[in-house]
């Protein structure tokens, strides 16, 4: 599967039933002699009152456990 072919889907949280953010704007960390993907880091932001809360959010790929259309599936 492609980087490009999962690009845009939304990243799910199976456990606390929670969006954690899109895969198109996440970095990702690979290793760079054989190309696999090792993890995804999700930027979030989170809106409180006024104050904007920033963090990251790193997926590793054995998180994942399913792959759709529109959304990807993770378990931590």
């Amino acid at each position: 599967m492609r980087l490009s072919e999962i690009a845009n889907k939304e990243i799910i949280d199976f456990e606390k039933g929670e969006r954690l953010g899109v895969l198109g704007q996440t970095d990702v960390l690979f290793d760079e002699h054989t190309g696999e993907i090792h993890a995804f880091v999700v930027p979030t932001s989170r809106w409180y009152q006024l104050n904007r809360k920033d963090k990251e959010v790193t997926v590793y790929w054995q998180q994942i456990k399913k792959i759709g259309q529109d959304m990807i599936i993770i378990e931590t």
